[in-house]
């Protein structure tokens, strides 16, 4: 039987799964595998208009991965999988800029370049926050600079203005003193890929959901596993004892009113070009596997 093929998803959940057994004692057969993460970075210079919904196209060859839910429900209404319908996540997120920048408010943002994933969870929630304050036009996206650590990278290098970020460096950059302009924190989704066993599915989320009590009633003693995925460069400087619990799973269903908004709100937005978005029905798009 093929071992469950897990990917760490720069969240502390799967690491304290692995770490305290979880997977394990739900007798689980897996691995994990690297899809996305490079301790050098690499991985995350995709380069112009290369994200999350790209990968899907490509092919995961993981039986579960995330990303943001609006890429999650376009990717699984063109057939790039199944979205899992019996849990999601929300992650904190952000704007930052260098401590010395003339940016101080969300206004200041108009016409700045922000770095973020083309058709990724940065990529929507930024437009989420902003539009807020700013007009459609004055809100100027960069999808150049690719994935998260290379942003990251990129602006505590002072080589771009502003960056979204979320996760480990959206704390990391709390602790070097760069500036939070706008919260856009953004739900995740996970996306079943292949025909894995209903029944490994459920024990990776049963793990999960172990892992997750685990951080919410002890979350210092965890935010150590940020080290497993960042940079080499910045381990030395990362003081993940100051750090939060960053993305939280919640075990409620992802329903259809949700998805149904959400690819409103994506096509309202033109993020994707006009007919690709796929079909957009939930029952064709959305597993679920809880009891009924």
């Amino acid at each position: 039987m093929a071992r469950f093929v897990i990917a760490p998803h720069m969240r502390l959940q799967e690491w304290v799964a692995e770490g305290k057994g979880y997977f394990a004692a739900e007798g689980l057969e897996y691995e994990f595998r690297d899809e996305i993460l490079s301790k050098d970075g690499k991985k995350h210079d995709l380069g112009d208009r290369i994200g999350a919904y790209q990968t899907f196209e490509k092919g995961r060859q993981t039986d579960v991965s995330c990303a943001c839910h609006w890429t999650v429900n376009v990717a699984a209404s063109n057939g790039r999988g199944k979205l899992y319908a019996d849990a999601y996540s929300v992650s904190p997120a952000g704007v930052f800029v260098p401590p010395e920048s003339p940016i101080r408010e969300p206004a200041d943002l108009a016409g700045v370049p922000i770095s973020v994933g083309y058709q990724s969870g940065s990529h929507y929630s930024t437009i989420q926050a902003l539009e807020q304050y700013l007009k459609p036009a004055e809100i100027r996206l960069s999808f150049a600079d690719g994935l998260l650590f290379k942003r990251m990278e990129l602006l505590i290098d002072r080589q771009i203005p502003a960056a979204s970020l979320f996760s480990g460096p959206y704390y990391f950059m709390e602790q070097l003193g760069f500036r939070k302009v706008i919260d856009s924190t953004f739900m995740m989704a996970s996306m079943i890929t292949g025909e894995p066993d209903p029944e490994d599915v459920r024990k990776y989320f049963r793990a999960l959901r172990r892992a997750q009590r685990d951080i919410d009633l002890r979350p210092e003693l965890y935010t150590h596993y940020y080290k497993k995925e960042f940079p080499l460069r910045f381990l030395d400087q990362m003081d993940t004892r100051r750090w939060g619990p960053g993305e939280r799973i919640v075990f409620e269903p992802y329903t259809k009113d949700v998805f149904e908004e959400s690819f409103e709100w994506i096509a309202q937005h033109g993020i994707f070009p006009h007919g690709q978005m796929g079909a957009g029905n939930y029952e064709e798009a959305v597993v679920s596997l809880a009891a009924k």
